[in-house]
């Protein structure tokens, strides 16, 4: 692989500022020149003074830096960290991987009557919904096993047992952008949240209490239901949250009566638990008792009753990507050094994802990567890292999956636009600017791909650390656009900048943290 630098990049990354050009006396400035006076008015905003503000632009074809502002100053990356693991998940296991579950057992059968235990076997797999496991039930009881005189035993041995990744926050863990990584797990929808149950609360009578339900039905959280139903007039005001570290979960507020049920989601304690317990439900539906669940590891010559596979990577990059989800980042890591170590940990997966990263033209020396998701603020890498890995990326077959994958600006669909839907609608760069989104308090980011006027493919890179008050996302959309209106030789510039006001979410002040400052992914509104 040809690994991309260039004079002119190599120059401005050491300057750590945009390449300023000084036009002829009289002569307005053109081209790249008039590019940088636009980003550079850009960039003025007072919103960013005392900030960091890594911007840089590229043009592949040519290995043109085109603009490049603090590219080798290391910046918390937020969720553009998900660039990094999903390249290398797709280098080090291939777009065909897929996850496997089994239910094995070493006991003997006789008739209906199996005697030993029953083990659920797993190797991470995110996409498990409460279907799957009636299908794994299903196959069971076909198999003829109608009484188990052992155990329903859960294996996550595939993976280490450290849930959470090191540098996230401690009141992070209820919410489920943080839910516990296992290899044993279950989803409750089909953005495959894994390791979260939705709370459901209905409204009854007026003045009664509220109904809360989880779906899927488990008994390893425990509802403390504090609810009301209200008015009918009224708006639902709900506040759900886990005691730290419990499996206890607080339901709060009103509903009103007559109203749709309010939902929102809790992360679970202990993954592997859940799994088994939504999978001994299953069983009992399809007619097979236990002795109860519990965790041990399968014998090596267990045999299979049962088994699925997940999805392939490429099909699971989608909702990976469009939806930036953490869980799924987290699953890659350790399945990564599961495959190529023998160690299902984030110490193991990481050292495959640098080593697939060098392959891929980044320099692993300047950057520290401590988890898959960009979750933790530990997390530190330069634009110019990013603008080198998605330039390359280009030359990997499996690049045309990973470029599809990424939201697309401004497309209401939300498995194509993701997290971009909302974002960039109605200018050059609606449908035009594929790229990965990134936020946490004080931190927005925004890397990818667009096609300019002249039709030249650019690949940019922008990311804000150490912002006060809301989020600068919106000069992020302005950027992207005037890369997208960009007209190579012919350019000028274009006397006022285009700042687009973005249909973004309101914080709720009920909450903990300020949903209107993050990405829509966190709060389940994209």
């Amino acid at each position: 692989m040809r690994r991309r630098w260039g004079l002119a990049f190599g120059l401005a990354a050491a300057l750590g500022a945009s390449v300023a050009f000084v036009a002829p006396s009289g002569a307005a400035p053109s081209g790249p020149d008039a590019l940088r006076v636009d980003l550079d008015d850009i960039l003025a905003d007072e919103r960013l003074n005392g900030s960091h503000a890594g911007v840089v632009v590229r043009d592949p074809a040519t290995d043109e830096v085109l603009y490049s502002r603090q590219a080798t100053d290391r910046a918390t990356p937020a969720s553009n960290a998900k660039l990094l693991t999903s390249a290398a998940a797709l280098e080090a296991l291939g777009p065909d991987y897929r996850f496997r579950t089994d239910v094995v057992t070493a006991g003997r059968q006789r008739g209906p009557v199996l005697l030993g235990d029953l083990y659920l076997r797993g190797t991470g797999d995110p996409t498990l919904l409460a279907a799957d496991y009636e299908r794994l039930a299903e196959q069971v009881a076909a198999s003829g096993v109608r009484v188990v005189q052992g155990r329903l035993l859960a294996d996550d041995t595939w993976f280490d047992d450290v849930p959470l990744g090191t540098g996230w926050a401690w009141d992070d863990e209820p919410y489920y952008y943080a839910a516990p990584v296992s290899a044993l797990t279950v989803a409750p929808n089909t953005d495959f949240d894994a390791g979260t149950a939705l709370v459901r609360v209905s409204p009854t009578v007026e003045g009664s209490r509220a109904e809360v339900r989880l779906e899927p039905a488990t008994g390893v959280v425990q509802i403390d239901n504090r609810t009301t139903t209200s008015a009918a007039d009224g708006e639902p005001d709900v506040t759900v949250q886990r005691d730290h570290g419990g499996s206890r979960v607080v339901v709060t507020g009103s509903v009103p009566a007559g109203s749709q049920p309010f939902e929102d989601f809790t992360s679970v304690p202990d993954a592997s638990a859940y799994a088994a317990d939504v999978f001994a439900r299953a069983l009992a539906a399809h007619g097979v008792t236990i002795k109860g669940t519990g965790e041990g590891t399968a014998p090596a010559d267990a045999r299979a009753l049962a088994w699925r596979q997940s999805m392939p990577l490429r099909e699971l990059l989608v909702p990976f990507l469009k939806l930036s989800n953490n869980g799924h980042a987290e699953v890659l890591v350790k399945a990564m050094g599961r495959e190529a170590r023998g160690e299902g940990s984030w110490s193991a997966g990481l050292e495959v994802l640098t080593e697939k990263l060098s392959g891929l033209g980044v320099n692993p020396d300047v950057l520290r990567v401590v988890d898959g998701s960009g979750l933790s603020t530990m997390d530190q890498v330069t634009p110019e890292q990013l603008a080198l890995l998605l330039d390359n990326a280009r030359e990997r077959p499996w690049f045309r999956s990973w470029y599809d994958a990424l939201p697309v600006a401004g497309v209401a669909d939300r498995m194509v636009g993701g997290t971009l839907r909302n974002r960039m609608g109605g200018t050059a760069a609606q449908n035009n600017v594929h790229a990965k989104t990134g936020s946490l308090t004080g931190v927005t980011s925004l890397s990818g791909y667009v096609t300019a006027a002249n039709g030249r493919e650019l690949v940019f890179s922008v990311v804000f650390n150490d912002f006060l008050g809301g989020s600068p996302r919106d000069l992020e959309d302005a950027i992207a656009i005037r890369l997208a209106e960009y007209d190579g030789a012919d350019d000028r510039p274009s006397g006022r900048v285009h700042v687009p006001k973005s249909r973004t979410h309101v914080d709720d002040p009920g909450t903990p943290i300020d949903e209107s400052a993050l990405e829509c992914s966190w709060v389940k509104v994209c």
